[in-house]
């Protein structure tokens, strides 16, 4: 069976390879799936780099997230009742960029037939933080005002519709310009445009306070950097801001006295550590909410193009694309 395997950290395009690989042996407690398809995540691809938050032994395959049938089982009544059903896999270990991958039976959820592949593929990684970091961890009041940095990624036009189902007013940064109309088109209710090699901070947080009426009690970041860094004098009393990501190489920089004199906080938040703390009932639950979430189209993810298995090094050129309209699928079966 094939496998896009990489042997080495660096540039994914550079290292990855599409190997034959032998069957993943069944074990205990595992159920084998047939993949269908999987997103190109930036966690995926900082995996390949070496500079993710869980750095996997090589050689290793890529993919954490994906949909696929279970065609086999050794997992008790739960396991058998899982064969034939098509799944969300979320795969920490064995990576979903291959035919077929052997996993834990609790790291599948059988899904409805509503759900096309594309959203299937896509079922958890996004919609679990959106939903997760903005009603969960900080549940951000109806009315208030959420900024949120890459506001043009697929969390970031979730964010904005999760404000537009639970009543929270988003303020979106963005970098380029051309991003600013579309945003507002898909219900943000405000816009920044900040590239923070070109406008300074307090320019920046001049023109969050005009547009706020003084500021933002709620922010997340994935970006961190000099990005990062100029949100923080941007929140007001008591106010918090979520870190979910490091898209950008550099730390975050800003005054102990932005947080002192506020009693303002600066968190972090990763999706597996959340998840590692929930118990059974809780994740049934939250994969029920993310279901009709997905149904009601507020936390659908647009898919920008889909490549086979087999142009894995064309799909990670895409998936990093600026400006692309969506994700970057890769497909193990032929359409």
């Amino acid at each position: 069976m094939r496998a896009a395997v990489f042997s080495r950290f660096g540039e994914p395009a550079e290292v990855l390879q599409i190997q034959d690989v032998s069957e993943p042996k069944l074990s205990r407690g595992m159920v084998r799936v047939a993949m269908i398809a999987s997103p190109v995540n930036p966690s995926d691809l900082m995996t390949v780099r070496g500079i993710y938050g869980k750095v996997p032994d090589l050689p290793a395959v890529p993919g954490y997230e994906g949909v696929g049938v279970v065609v086999a089982a050794d997992a008790g009544i739960h396991g058998r009742l899982m064969v034939n059903k098509r799944v969300a896999v979320l795969n920490p270990g064995t990576g979903n960029w291959q035919d077929q991958t052997v996993v834990p039976v609790k790291n599948v959820v059988p899904l409805p037939s509503s759900l096309t592949d594309e959203q299937a593929a896509m079922f958890f990684v996004n919609p679990a933080a959106a939903y997760l970091m903005t009603q969960k961890v900080m549940p951000v009041p109806r009315g208030a005002w959420l900024m949120q940095t890459a506001a043009g990624s697929a969390v970031g036009k979730m964010v904005i519709r999760l404000g537009q189902r639970f009543g929270f007013r988003t303020l979106n940064v963005v970098r380029r310009a051309e991003q600013a109309a579309e945003l507002l088109k898909d219900g943000g209710d405000a816009v920044v445009v900040f590239d923070p090699a070109k406008t300074a901070p307090t320019e920046f947080a001049k023109e969050v306070r005009e547009k706020t009426g003084g500021g933002v009690k709620y922010a997340i970041d994935p970006v961190g950097g000099p990005t990062g860094s100029a949100v923080v004098p941007c929140l007001t009393d008591g106010g918090r801001m979520l870190v979910y990501g490091t898209l950008s190489p550099e730390p975050l920089s800003f005054s102990s006295r932005h947080l002192m004199t506020i009693g303002a906080r600066v968190e972090g938040f990763w999706l597996s550590h959340y998840m590692a703390q929930c118990g059974l009932l809780a994740k049934l639950g939250l994969m029920r909410t993310l279901t009709g979430l997905i149904q009601q189209g507020v936390l659908t993810a647009e898919v920008a193009s889909s490549y086979s298995l087999t142009e894995i090094i064309n799909a990670v050129k895409a998936a990093e694309q600026p400006g692309k309209a969506g994700k970057v699928l890769l497909r193990m079966v032929d359409e």
